[in-house]
């Protein structure tokens, strides 16, 4: 199974505010790609964000790797929400995240296996530049 490693960040300028995010994707032990920056508009929270920039992840390297179902992804984030959503650690109670976490788990299905790693945030800063 092919190895590979997303990392992912998203935030608000005010809460909601303006939505932004990026994301960095590699093969694991290869170089990382150059980090992809979103944004979302406004009246976005960062929590949103961050969702919204996972899938984004999730959907180009399904897109780059062909046959995602041959692949194994761990993915990368300091969101210990959405990471602990999405390894059923801590259930869904905000009915703004719901969708964005069904959206997740839909954008991770096609791929062979996806494990999810929370990270302190200066390590997701130091790889996304920001």
């Amino acid at each position: 199974m092919n190895q590979h490693e997303i990392v992912f960040d998203g935030g608000s300028l005010g809460n909601p505010g303006h939505g932004y995010g990026s994301y960095r994707l590699r093969q694991t032990g290869g170089a990382w790609s150059d980090p992809t920056r979103l944004t979302f508009g406004k009246d976005v929270t960062n929590n949103e964000a961050e969702y919204r920039s996972l899938i984004a992840a999730l959907a180009t390297l399904a897109a780059d790797v062909g046959d995602p179902s041959g692949a194994a992804v761990e993915v990368f984030g300091d969101s210990q929400l959405v990471i602990y959503h999405l390894r059923g650690e801590w259930k869904v109670r905000a009915e703004n995240l719901k969708p964005l976490y069904q959206a997740a788990l839909a954008a991770a299905k096609p791929f062979g296996r996806v494990t999810y790693t929370w990270q302190p945030r200066d390590k997701s800063v130091k790889l996304l530049g920001h």
